[in-house]
């Protein structure tokens, strides 16, 4: 594509989704609605957008923030959205531009490309996406003369003839920029909703003897956006259950589909398992021969082959191959597991890095810190590592025995094969093949609890 631009409508200021956030912002599948717009165009090489916002404008650019913009601050319909553009329109005389809704996020890349090249192609003044739907309710609908299209009738404007027509408008477009420059000019309110059309361009292409085209879109999902909560719902399952089966056709196996949300970011090797309640978000990788879940969250992670993941949050994190996790496990960001770590149930780790084949088995807190390979960590450890100011890293050695119930107290070092006794709290470095004993001696003082009961009376019940 070249000498091109995209203009994204995104003033909407979502009254009826009952939110804080613009409309643009409510998320698919954990994505902004007009960051999918943006993924796409972005896939087509168009660089150079700008965005026309209302209400909440400082939150759409910061979701965006490549994109330059325009404030819309009066609502007088699509044509007077694309006249704030006009100056950013000007830059790009002699190109061609695109035009489309930032809650409509199911234009992807392909239909792009594919009408402009049927824009090019034509030589056409206005080519418009459609998409033929079994019930059009509510869209405004593609009028032809023959192959081209004549005009495109709004829903409140439409007769009954017109209102059986069920090719609609998608609501994406592309234009000769220096039309439509020329076309906006012309543009007049004259409709049941008193507001600018965009729509009317085509009129106006088509009394000028212009050619105008429509590129029937192969996916009549491009045209579906979101106006509601329910809206929304129903765009996040058609983009569930498209993700589902893209995965199951790459040899993904799903036992149960049942709270199973993939975000099109993920990618899986073939026979992974994935469980009930798995939610995979983000630019997350997961290899082969995985089992992940039951109600298991992994985002922007790596996951190497062979792993098993039970009911744990990951984030932003690496796991290497064969590792096993869970129940109820925590792998927080800037982690790395490597090959064969075995993490129990009610463990978190945290900003660490994790050796070949160690075990941390259950109930234990691995926060900032370099462990070794083999090291064996007893239940209740915990590595103390924030002091109220400051955060400090505990370095363990490899092959440790970490036993029961010890703190380790930040900064400190256990060399290789030592052993920290049950319930120690360990402040100072351990050298390598060392026991390190840190707790008071054991002292018995028989009779104590009978004299304490004859002095205070029977416990209160």
């Amino acid at each position: 594509m070249e000498q091109v631009c995209a203009v994204v409508l995104a003033a909407g200021d979502g009254k009826r989704m009952h939110s804080a956030r613009p409309k643009v912002l409510c998320e698919v599948l954990f994505s902004p609605m007009i960051c999918w717009i943006a993924d796409s165009l972005a896939e087509c090489g168009i660089e150079d957008v700008c965005a026309v916002l209302g209400a909440g404008a400082d939150q759409v650019r910061a979701a965006v923030p490549h994109f330059s913009w325009v404030e819309q601050k009066q609502r007088l319909g699509t044509g007077h959205a694309v006249m704030q553009a006009k100056a950013f329109l000007q830059q790009h005389l002699g190109g061609n531009c695109v035009v489309l809704y930032g809650d409509a996020p199911f234009v992807d890349a392909a239909t792009l490309r594919n009408a402009y090249e049927e824009h090019i192609r034509q030589k056409a003044a206005v080519t418009l996406i459609t998409a033929v739907l079994e019930d059009p309710t509510g869209y405004g609908r593609v009028i032809r003369d023959g192959e081209a299209v004549a005009k495109i009738v709004e829903q409140a404007d439409a007769d009954e003839r017109t209102l059986q027509v069920r090719e609609i408008n998608a609501g994406a477009y592309w234009f000769s920029v220096d039309f439509l420059l020329q076309a906006l000019d012309r543009l007049q309110p004259n409709n049941a909703q008193g507001e600018y059309y965009l729509t009317d361009v085509i009129g106006i292409a088509a009394a000028e003897g212009l050619r105008v085209c429509g590129y029937q879109a192969k996916n009549p999902q491009v045209a579906m956006g979101a106006n509601d909560r329910k809206g929304l719902l129903r765009l996040n399952e058609l983009a569930r259950q498209a993700q589902l089966a893209y995965h199951l056709e790459q040899g993904v196996e799903i036992v149960c589909a049942d709270g199973v949300i993939i975000a099109p970011g993920v990618t899986i090797g073939q026979d992974t398992v994935l469980l009930p309640g798995t939610i995979l978000k983000g630019k997350t990788t997961i290899g082969k021969h995985c089992v992940i879940g039951p109600n298991t969250v992994i985002e922007d992670s790596v996951i190497g082959d062979g792993c098993r993941i039970n009911a744990c949050q990951i984030e932003q994190s690496e796991l290497e191959e064969n590792v096993k996790i869970g129940p109820f496990t925590h792998v927080r960001p800037n982690s790395r597991l490597k090959a064969g770590v075995k993490i129990g149930n009610f463990v978190e780790v945290k900003n660490s890095v994790v050796g070949e084949k160690t075990a941390v088995a259950h109930l234990t807190y691995v926060g900032d810190s370099d462990v070794g390979k083999n090291v064996n960590f007893g239940c209740g450890t915990v590595t103390v590592n924030f002091d109220g100011h400051g955060k400090y890293r505990t370095v363990i050695g490899d092959g440790c025995f970490i036993g029961c119930n010890s703190n380790l107290i930040a900064p400190v070092t256990i060399g290789d094969d030592s052993y920290i006794a049950a319930g120690s709290t360990i402040t100072d470095e351990v050298p390598a093949d060392a026991l390190a004993i840190a707790r008071a001696r054991q002292v018995v003082k028989p009779g104590w609890a009978k004299a304490r009961r004859l002095r205070l009376g029977p416990r209160k019940k």
